[in-house]
């Protein structure tokens, strides 16, 4: 298995952006053959210091393996997300990916 998280940033000064984001990923993304596992959603607080909650939306799709990823990275749906949603909705992204 190959496992890709996301991690998002959104521009908290404009409202509803991390809700923007959800539905663009889900319109964009979760259609995207080659996933095995898709789940996203907005940062949960805790009061457990280990907890990042600096950051609005988080993203993990498992994928068979890193040919199923790469097939997915160069999808024109995703590139269309990374154009249309990601770079006008996001001040910051970390990936993390991990076999």
């Amino acid at each position: 298995m190959f496992s890709h998280v996301v991690i998002f940033w959104t521009d908290h000064e404009q409202p509803h952006t991390a809700d923007e984001l959800l539905a663009g990923i889900k319109k964009y993304l979760e259609p995207i053959p080659g996933v095995v596992h898709f789940s996203v959603g907005k940062m949960v607080p805790s009061p457990r210091d280990v907890v990042d909650q600096s950051y609005h939306v988080a993203l993990n799709i498992v994928f068979a393996n890193k040919q199923a990823h790469d097939a997915y990275q160069a999808h024109p749906m995703h590139q269309e997300f990374v154009h249309a949603v990601l770079k006008r909705l996001c001040k910051k992204v970390r990936v993390y990916d991990f076999e």
